[in-house]
């Protein structure tokens, strides 16, 4: 019931139809109330911290995801080549831990932590901790790890108990949608929002989208050039390898993010003839969904092989494979944000 009224919302927010007209009405109060939180904290009535270090947030104002983990591992690992120290903060969805922060460490749980921390964690190997305070949870990470000298925080851009010195604001191809805020549209708050960078995930960034989301945005690619082996990561094949073998054999694509036709077009560009196999974002996989699947290969997520991994008779099927992708964007928007976080009084 849940998942048919999200998927109702899902497309009525990329128009201006009779839904959405409907509760147009209520998106202009849910926007007056994010205005005045904004001022609220502006006026210093609300509270905000700022950390001894620059603080990067890599969010989105369109619900649901775009892409923010890639983009995270990205910017890691470009801030890292710059010659930094980064650290990673996140609130951790999608993980039963407490309110307190906690650091994700090798043997840690995707019910625990989350699955996005976790996979930030295996593919970067910097400190990350989770929290729903982020300015606790980066104030431990400080404490632990104090040779970290600039923090990014994966999601939060609406979490202004925490001071920011650069932003990034992330779309994928449906831009803003109708361009209404919630719940008449997808967006937590108007387009005309500031930002330091607007990046946009998307294969093709027309002029039309790029003048929808504004902010002369950078675009950015998810590449995924290969699968290898749930059970077995030493079992690798490319993905132009697979679509020949595999031709005229079922082949069943997984995916639980929160936009899974984009990783389905990926895996249908790279010549793969698939079955899309959609779930909720921050599946658990404890239902296990493949039990009865007559299927010769199942293909899925990295976000979702985290938590599959961390199951014995999943990470046992040999009928899984992981896609792992890598987020391509232009250096110079690297380039920026490091003399962005070196200018600053915090650095």
């Amino acid at each position: 019931m849940a998942s048919s009224l999200e998927s109702t919302l899902t497309r009525a927010w990329l128009r201006r139809g009779p839904l959405a007209l409907a509760l147009w009405p209520l998106s202009l109060l849910f926007r007056l109330l994010a205005a005045l939180r904004v001022i609220l904290f502006r006026a210093g009535i609300l509270q905000s911290e700022r950390l001894p270090v620059p603080v990067i947030v890599v969010g989105n104002i369109f619900i649901g995801g775009t892409g923010k983990t890639p983009l995270t591992i990205w910017l890691v690992e470009q801030l890292r080549a710059a010659g930094l120290q980064p650290g990673v903060i996140s609130r951790g969805h999608g993980g039963e831990g407490d309110s307190g922060p906690r650091e994700v460490l090798p043997g840690s749980s995707a019910r625990e932590v989350g699955d996005e921390p976790l996979l930030i964690g295996m593919r970067t190997g910097c400190p990350v901790v989770v929290g729903r305070r982020r300015a606790e949870a980066g104030r431990h990470l400080l404490e632990s790890h104090p040779k970290v000298d600039v923090l990014v925080t994966d999601d939060g851009l609406q979490h202004y108990a925490l001071q920011r010195d650069v932003e990034l604001v992330l779309f994928d191809g449906r831009g803003v949608g109708n361009g209404w805020t919630l719940p008449a549209g997808p967006l937590r708050e108007p387009p005309s929002r500031r930002r330091d960078f607007t990046v946009v995930n998307t294969p093709e960034l027309t002029p039309a989208l790029a003048l929808a989301v504004g902010g002369r945005p950078y675009r950015m690619q998810l590449a995924g050039e290969y699968a290898e082996q749930l059970r077995d990561p030493q079992q690798r094949l490319p993905l132009s390898t697979l679509a020949e073998t595999m031709a005229g054999k079922r082949i069943v694509a997984a995916a639980g993010i929160g936009n899974p036709s984009r990783f389905f077009s990926m895996l249908k560009a790279a010549g793969l003839r698939i079955e899309e196999l959609p779930l909720p974002d921050h599946h658990d996989f404890l239902d296990d969904p493949f039990k009865d699947l007559d299927a010769e290969l199942i293909l899925m997520t990295e976000k979702d092989a985290v938590k599959c991994r961390q199951l014995e008779h999943l990470n046992n099927d040999p009928r899984l494979w992981v896609v792992p992708v890598t987020a391509q964007i232009d250096a110079a928007l690297a380039a920026q944000i490091v003399e962005k976080c070196r200018g600053r009084p915090t650095a």
